[in-house]
């Protein structure tokens, strides 16, 4: 998992798998969404990414952030907020191992 990111931005791409993040230096980079989810316990919504550019072989590291999701449920225009609590970003790797092992996914 992720270091902790502060004030990451991004700008949804056309397509809804992507997004872009931008950091305070204004360095782009396009991410795809791995998946997202809502925790009832904290009364959020995630989002798993990992770089687009990322072979299918080659091991990732996948960015977790919290999001307010659009009127759809979606992640749309709007910020990403970091997960700055260590009980927090233990559910979230419990999420996220659990989706790689349903999923046998090597991420």
């Amino acid at each position: 998992m992720s270091d902790h990111k502060d004030n990451e931005n991004y700008a949804a791409n056309m397509d809804d798998q992507f997004i872009t993040l931008v950091d305070d230096k204004g360095n782009e980079e396009l991410y795809q969404i791995l998946f997202t989810f809502d925790s009832e316990d904290y009364g959020k919504s995630y989002v798993l990414l990992y770089p687009a550019s990322t072979d299918e072989d080659e091991e990732v590291e996948v960015q977790a952030f919290s999001f307010k999701p659009d009127p759809k449920g979606d992640v749309g225009q709007g910020d990403l907020y970091p997960i700055e609590d260590d009980a927090e970003w233990a559910m979230v790797e419990e999420v996220l191992n659990t989706f790689i092992d349903d999923d046998g996914a090597d991420y």
